[in-house]
C-alpha cells in the first residue's frame, strides 16, 4: 500500500476529527473511577461522538464490538468495553479513533484508577515521555527507525521494556496506512519521513517482559508475563516546519 500524502484540506478534517478524539478522551478522564465499568465509559464515549459529530472508527473495524478500546493492567491494547469494574489502582488504558467527513485521528491514554500504585505511576509517565521523545523525530528527512529509536531509549533508561510485534502506523484516509511506525529501530533507518505524512506515534511498554498473547476473544493483547502495561498515542502531522499533534483540543 503506497504512503498517502495529505493535502491541507485533509488535514484541515484529520484536525476537526483529533478534536473529537480529545474531547472524548477528556471526558472519559474525568469520569474514570473506582466502581465504573468499561462499558459505561464505552457509553459515555459514544454519547460525546454522537453530540460532536464524530463517528467511531473502531466500531465494526474488523469486527470490533465497540467504540473504544479499554485496557485494564496486563491487557495492553485492544480490550473490548463490557461488564469489567475499574478498581482502586487499576491501570486503563483508553484508545479514541474518530472519523470526520472521510479523515482519521487516533490517539490513546493511560490512566491509574483511584489511588494507583508507584509502578502503575512509573510506566504513565515513562509511556508519555517516550512519546514526545518520539514525536521530536518525527521532520522530513528522519526515518520511521529515528522515532523507534527514541521512543526505545527512553523506555530503557527507565528499566522497562518495550511491547514486542506491535508499532504505530500511518492514519488518515484510513484508520491503518502505511508506514509502520515501530517502537524500537535503528536510527536512519526504515521509511524516510516527508512533509504531509501522517502518523499515529503510540509507544507501548511493560514492567514486565516485552513478549505478548492475544486473548479468546481475538482482540485483547496482554503481556504473556502478567505484568503491568501501558500506552500513549498521538496522530503527528509531520511538515516542514515541525511536527504538529493532530489529536489536541
Amino acid at each position: 500500500m503506497p504512503i498517502v500524502l495529505k493535502s491541507l484540506r485533509e488535514i484541515d478534517a484529520m484536525r476537526r476529527a483529533g478534536q473529537i478524539v480529545a474531547l472524548v478522551l477528556e471526558e472519559l478522564r474525568e469520569n474514570v473511577r473506582p466502581g465504573v465499568t468499561t462499558g459505561d465509559l464505552d457509553r459515555l464515549a459514544a454519547a460525546v461522538m454522537a453530540r460532536e459529530g464524530g463517528r467511531s472508527a473502531f466500531l465494526g473495524y474488523r469486527g470490533f464490538p465497540a467504540h473504544i478500546c479499554t485496557s485494564v493492567n496486563e491487557q495492553v491494547l485492544h480490550g473490548i468495553p463490557g461488564r469489567r469494574v475499574l478498581r482502586d489502582g487499576d491501570l486503563l488504558k483508553l484508545d479514541v479513533g474518530i472519523e470526520w467527513h472521510g479523515l482519521c485521528a487516533d490517539a490513546a491514554i493511560s490512566v491509574v484508577v483511584g489511588r494507583g500504585n508507584r509502578v502503575a505511576e512509573q510506566l504513565v509517565a515513562v509511556a508519555e515521555e517516550a512519546f514526545w521523545a518520539g514525536f521530536a523525530q518525527a521532520r522530513p528527512g528522519k526515518h520511521v527507525g529515528d522515532i523507534g529509536a527514541a521512543i526505545a531509549a527512553v523506555i530503557r533508561r527507565a528499566g522497562f521494556a518495550v511491547i514486542e510485534g506491535y508499532a504505530g502506523h500511518g492514519v488518515g484516509r484510513a484508520l491503518h496506512e502505511e508506514p509502520s511506525v515501530p517502537n524500537d529501530g535503528q536510527p536512519g533507518e526504515g521509511v524516510l519521513l516527508r512533509s504531509g505524512m501522517t502518523l499515529a506515534i503510540e509507544p507501548m511498554l511493560a514492567a514486565g517482559g516485552g513478549k505478548t498473547r492475544v486473548l479468546r476473544d481475538g482482540w485483547t493483547v496482554v503481556t504473556l508475563d502478567g505484568r503491568l502495561a501501558a500506552h500513549f498515542e498521538h496522530t503527528v502531522w509531520v511538515r516542514d516546519d515541525g511536527p504538529m499533534v493532530l489529536t489536541q483540543p
